[in-house]
């Protein structure tokens, strides 16, 4: 049985893991001509991800590729001193497990635990899917797979062919966030270093092996203008204006924005949908339910979306009209959960009063300066994601290494069910 993914970001790659490991035949493929190296930003692996990757014989790697990001330096807008706080603190007290790490690493340590077995084709897109299994490509010649998964991200291609427009199922939360690659000038190794004011926040921090630094930003703003998330000279023309007169040191790392090897930009949205299933193909990660980029724990819901939905594909003897249905029902209440988890982090990290300003930073510094066992009950009681992530639980993997019935071999070998045309 032929199964394609589209998108070898990190679901991707995670679902190639699995369904392989299931006994299914597996093709990814992905628009950039290799995996991409785009500068990125560290995204957060709770619980459930840190488990699933213990599954898969990555954790190790993982944890060694951790940002090491323990200090937060808080500056209010207006304020004369600085707050300073205990970020290992604080995550130990929101997540008993948890690792901050570069989404470019993360996604690199994915693609080599689901290497073995998965035909890759990098550098080609999917221009069209029949109800019946033909897919269409830019480049390649057309091919029959038995299904089709959508793991190509927000502005999934996938979605667009089978569900129709992005604009039908976005909800837009009132926020936008930007992300570049920046020189490491102020030295910073383990520190996040933050300034806030109302409606905007940015932030810089380094990472112990990264050569540069990231600045990330994140601002309230109108639904309209709406760049698109292609339009880059327009969107770096928002960020100064968002971000004019905060403090000099921002001013200094917006002044990188025409330099930068890497930029990214995109508005906080939320994908809501009825179901991400339809005939032959579904949808995983950010391309079906994206409950907010940098806000949500979208990294994790990713990962733990991919696991998911190759275990009920493996159940189900490869029968996707038992299996997309149970995946849904599995998934629905985390899909909930995150949505809710991402407006909250949205209202506390994007203050839009002074008040929220001055709560943000003493919240931080109140959390780090108490003891362990109090600060990690003022976290988890005033954090929904805490409580969310810490309630999320996965299944065992079916014990069988491949589902009943399902035929394997490489991609290109007779008898794996699928030929090109």
């Amino acid at each position: 049985m032929r199964i394609l993914v589209s998108g070898a970001g990190i679901a991707g790659p995670v679902l190639a893991y699995w369904l392989t490991r299931h006994g299914f035949s597996v093709t990814v493929v992905e628009r950039a001509p290799a995996l991409r190296r785009t500068g990125g930003h560290a995204v957060d692996l709770f619980r459930p991800a840190m488990t699933i990757s213990e599954r898969m014989g990555v954790l190790p790697r993982v944890e060694e590729r951790a940002t090491g990001t323990t200090r937060l330096t808080v500056h209010p807008e207006g304020a004369r001193r600085p707050v300073r706080a205990d970020l290992s603190k604080i995550f130990s007290a929101a997540s008993d497990r948890h690792v901050e790490i570069m989404r470019d690493d993360l996604s690199d340590i994915y693609h080599d635990a689901a290497r073995d077995g998965v035909e890759y084709v990098f550098g080609d897109s999917i221009t069209a899917i029949s109800p019946d299994g033909e897919v269409r490509f830019e480049n390649a010649a057309p091919r029959r797979f038995d299904l089709v998964v959508g793991a190509d991200g927000l502005h999934s291609t996938v979605r667009r062919l089978v569900f129709g427009e992005e604009s039908r199922f976005s909800y837009f939360t009132g926020a936008y966030f930007g992300v570049l690659s920046l020189p490491n000038a102020a030295g910073l190794d383990g520190e996040l270093r933050m300034h806030v004011g109302v409606g905007r926040t940015a932030g810089m921090y380094g990472a112990r092996h990264l050569g540069d630094a990231r600045a990330l930003f994140l601002f309230r703003g109108e639904r309209e203008p709406d760049p698109h998330h292609r339009d880059v000279p327009r969107q770096k023309e928002l960020l100064r204006g968002a971000f004019a007169g905060l403090h000099a040191e921002v001013d200094r790392w917006l002044d990188e924005l025409d330099r930068t090897p890497a930029f990214y930009f995109d508005s906080i949205t939320q994908l809501r949908m009825d179901t991400w299933s339809r005939g032959r193909v579904t949808l995983v990660g950010d391309a079906g339910y994206c409950p907010g980029p940098a806000v949500g724990g979208s990294t994790t819901l990713a990962v733990v979306g991919a696991y998911v939905l190759a275990g009920e594909l493996a159940r189900a003897d490869g029968d996707h009209q038992r299996a997309f249905p149970s995946y849904e029902r599995v998934m629905a209440e985390h899909v909930r959960g995150s949505r809710a988890v991402a407006l909250s982090a949205a209202k506390t990290l994007i203050p839009s009063s002074r008040l929220g300003v001055w709560g943000l930073a003493q919240g931080a510094r109140l959390v780090s300066a108490l003891p362990a066992g109090p600060g990690r009950a003022l976290v988890r009681l005033t954090t929904a994601s805490a409580r969310f992530y810490n309630s999320v639980t996965i299944d065992e993997p079916p014990a069988s290494p491949a589902a009943p019935g399902v035929r394997t071999g490489r991609a290109g070998d007779p008898g794996g069910g699928i030929a090109p045309e």
